[in-house]
């Protein structure tokens, strides 16, 4: 009989691995099976580590929390809040004629301000550090002013990539790199809105669905004396990195829930009291902190938006 057959072992793939990046992660906030979930899916040597021991590291956190309500009760309403100098206001007008902050700020009051960075709330509980290094590095040393609101609510910025994919059927996907990444609200375009778009016939209406980013403007939300940070984390935290202890901030006020219900992120809506009313609630500055923040090796994550388009067509009769 002859020698058995034997497939030849499958190699690997000969692309360079991407490197992991370095992500801090504020233990001790809700939702410990988060964490756990995450290192064991998303950190490098994840599989390996052992669960009780990161319950407990988050347990200690946690523990700190508590003390903290008692030495530090009431510090997020300490935040301070300055106005603008009058000599930013060409910057603020550009600001409020972008179409990109008109159709984010469209339904509560705002205003412009300076605020304190290590006071403010803070509802994500991750920030890519590795990506901050860059993101610093663009600043540059010692900014002025004008540099420092165009760093915090730019109107101009290089843009990550985007791969884009035609699947099987209808079915596309997108995928980048960056965490902004996103589908926008579908849109309805007139005749008028697509001319010179070539069509197999009179074009009635056409429905689109675009995809990208944020605006990415540094932006929080303020009930009472509290102010949360919205957008703009990797921002703020690059500047509390600087030593920098202010940033230009745009500020919504809410005074209920349903208005918070227009601007806030899930989290947020689902417990606003735990935000806006406990004693003392995770703010920017915990991240710096080691008994609260812990660095972790990430592997390589990206940001995937597929759309897949399905079209009926029929005819109806009146009765």
């Amino acid at each position: 009989m002859g020698a058995a057959l034997r497939h030849k072992p499958i190699a690997a793939p000969s692309a360079k691995q991407e490197a992991a990046c370095e992500m801090a992660w504020l233990l001790g906030q809700p939702h410990l099976s988060d964490y756990l979930e995450f290192v064991a899916h998303k950190v490098v040597g994840g599989r390996g580590a052992d669960p009780r021991k990161l319950t407990e590291e988050w347990r200690a956190a946690n523990d700190l929390y508590y003390d903290l309500e008692q030495s530090e009760a009431g510090i997020a309403e300490e935040v301070e809040c300055l106005p603008l100098d009058g000599a930013l206001q060409p910057l603020v007008d550009a600001v409020c004629a972008s179409p990109w902050f008109r159709a984010s700020f469209d339904n509560l009051p705002f205003t412009f301000a300076r605020v304190e960075l290590d006071k403010l709330v803070v509802s994500q509980n991750s920030v890519e550090h590795s990506f901050t290094d860059r993101l610093a590095a663009t600043l540059g040393p010692e900014p002025d002013d004008e540099t420092l609101f165009r760093f915090c609510l730019p109107l101009e910025r290089d843009l990550p990539d985007v791969r884009i994919q035609r699947l099987s059927g209808d079915r596309f996907l997108f995928t980048s790199r960056s965490t902004d990444f996103r589908a926008h609200e579908p849109r309805l375009l007139r005749p008028a809105e697509i001319e010179g778009l070539d069509s197999s016939g009179p074009v009635a209406a056409m429905v689109g669905i675009m995809v990208g980013f944020g605006s990415n403007f540094l932006s929080a939300i303020r009930s009472g004396s509290r102010v949360l940070l919205q957008n703009g984390y990797h921002r703020a935290y690059s500047l509390r990195r600087l030593g920098i202890t202010h940033a230009y901030c745009i500020i919504e006020d809410v005074t209920r829930k349903d208005e918070l219900k227009l601007t806030a992120d899930a989290d947020v809506g689902a417990d606003p009291e735990f935000y806006f009313a406990s004693k003392r609630p995770p703010i920017l500055r915990d991240f710096f902190d080691p008994r609260l923040c812990k660095m972790l090796q990430v592997l390589p994550m990206e940001s995937i938006v597929e759309i897949e388009m399905k079209v009926r067509s029929s005819t109806a009769t009146e009765w």
